[in-house]
């Protein structure tokens, strides 16, 4: 990704020079660090010409103002005081992020009258300005006019608060979040030449350096343990099946873990039941469920989490040739269970079914809850704002609701129940890996159910908001890094210490 602007935190004073950016709210006057500015008075006469308001996301700029140093001064409106809740300062961060340009020097006066500009609204601010920034452009080459590649630098953004040292530790802490959600937006970004399941597994290796023990099954060792279901998938192609088995021990040794699962496709032409040409490109992304377990993983370690904590991940390539599984061949999963696979196109759920269980018997976890871009299914239900979540355990559905209220990673329950169950029933084995063709995300969640025993769990499908997702406030990148924040926060709320 691009380099980001690096940030730091200081008390009020007035700047001199560079970018400055004026927080207003709608209907305040501007605050007294504001009103001190040399060219204040031409601002608050521009701002009245645009008829600027201080609504939420609004900007006013003046160029080069006259008789100071300032290159640029900007007046963002941030809407109504009373609400400004956690995620409208993230979000604001992201205005913020959208002024920046070619910006060098950058001055933010979080100086709001009536708001509560403790640290932590100025480190929420830095966030949103960082999930923004991101940019996926390592494979560009950008020449300049005379034919040499540009160094940009990043910005160099000073906020100034009223509490400079509590918004540093507290941004120490949310930074290692959004290092974790970036960190899953470049893994879902990446072409699928460059990360395949060997590679993949080694980026999850890499976690290594911050603690975390990690261990990368080979498709001979996976055989050994009879995961038939997700060996079935990767035969179509030359590039080896991995699974990573991840551990963040930062609770008690007592502690039973808690798990997450991801479904690591790292490209999905459908094999013999092969996609349309159209937009296959993007299942280079069908990993983002692998992708988000990656970066949590990297969240909670990064901030020291005080929990233990399970991310295993089943890395494989869907392709086709001559070995390629077929419609109507029969596996057998490490379960012992049998599987009639009619489609080789619902492969991500025959890769979790030896994911789930392996998690299961090996750790024998609190709970688990698996990550998959599943179905096209979850996207005609819920379109691209939410995504599915499935599950046996009421506390845990309404836990990871909360979280996504808490940090609009949104997700919506759908339902389960033995009538759906049903219509996985096959007449030549213990079931088939799809149902019919109404409700396909519920019935590929209660696919998943049947290697889950009795252990609370949860699935999210999040096809539709792990790639591709409309564009928002803090994130225009293809890739999202959708359940990162979600899960750490599900994390922070309920499991740690």
């Amino acid at each position: 990704m691009s380099q980001l602007p690096s940030i730091s935190f200081v008390r009020f004073a007035v700047p001199k020079k560079g970018t400055v950016l004026l927080l207003s709210a709608e209907g305040a006057e501007l605050a007294e660090t504001a009103a001190a500015l040399d060219p204040a008075k031409v601002l608050e006469r521009a701002t009245a010409v645009a008829e600027f308001k201080g609504k939420f996301g609004s900007t006013v700029e003046l160029l080069a103002p006259q008789e100071t140093n300032l290159d640029r001064l900007v007046a963002i409106g941030v809407g109504k005081v009373s609400a400004l809740d956690e995620h409208a300062w993230v979000k604001l961060g992201g205005v913020i992020a959208t002024t920046l340009r070619n910006a060098g020097e950058v001055t933010v006066l979080l100086d709001v009258p009536g708001a509560a500009t403790r640290g932590r609204e100025a480190a929420e601010l830095a966030c949103g300005i960082l999930l923004r920034s991101y940019v996926f452009d390592k494979y560009k080459t950008r020449k300049d006019d005379n034919g040499k590649a540009e160094a940009k630098k990043p910005a160099k953004i000073t906020v100034q608060t009223a509490d400079p040292a509590g918004a540093k530790k507290a941004f120490a802490d949310m930074q290692a979040v959004v290092d974790g959600a970036l960190l899953a937006r470049d893994l879902v970004n990446e072409p699928a030449n460059v990360l395949g399941p060997v590679e993949f597994a080694a980026r999850a290796g890499e976690l290594a350096a911050l603690g975390v023990k990690v261990e990368i099954l080979t498709e001979k060792e996976m055989k050994k343990l009879g995961m038939g279901s997700l060996l079935g998938v990767a035969q179509g192609s030359s590039r080896g099946a991995r699974l990573a088995v991840m551990q963040w021990n930062g609770g008690k040794a007592k502690d039973k873990p808690i798990a997450f699962v991801g479904k690591g496709v790292t490209f999905d032409t459908g094999g013999n039941s092969m996609k349309p040409a159209s937009g296959m490109e993007d299942m280079k992304g069908d990993m983002g469920g692998a992708a988000a377990v990656v970066g949590l993983m990297h969240a909670l370690a990064a901030r020291k989490a005080k929990a233990n904590v399970v991310g295993i991940i089943g890395l494989v390539e869907n392709a086709v040739d001559a070995n390629a599984q077929r419609p109507g061949d029969i596996v057998t999963s490490m379960s012992g269970q049998t599987i009639e696979v009619l489609n080789t196109d619902a492969e991500g759920r025959l890769v979790l079914a030896d994911a789930l269980w392996y998690c299961n018997d090996r750790f024998q976890p609190k709970f688990m809850i698996d990550l998959a871009t599943l179905t096209g299914a979850i996207m005609v239900a819920l379109g691209q704002l939410h995504a599915g979540l499935f599950s046996n355990n009421d506390e845990l559905a309404e836990r990871l609701s909360e979280a996504g209220r808490q940090t609009q990673e949104r997700v919506w329950r759908m339902p389960l129940g033995p009538d759906y169950d049903k219509l996985l029933d096959s007449k030549n084995a213990d079931m088939k890996n799809i149902g019919g063709r109404y409700g396909g995300a519920i019935t590929a969640a209660q696919f998943l159910q049947r290697f889950v025993k009795d252990t609370p769990w949860a699935h999210l499908d999040i096809a539709g908001t792990a790639m591709g997702a409309p564009g928002n406030e803090i994130n225009q990148s293809w890739a999202s890094g959708f359940g990162v924040r979600l899960l750490d926060r599900l994390v922070r709320n309920h499991y740690e210490g």
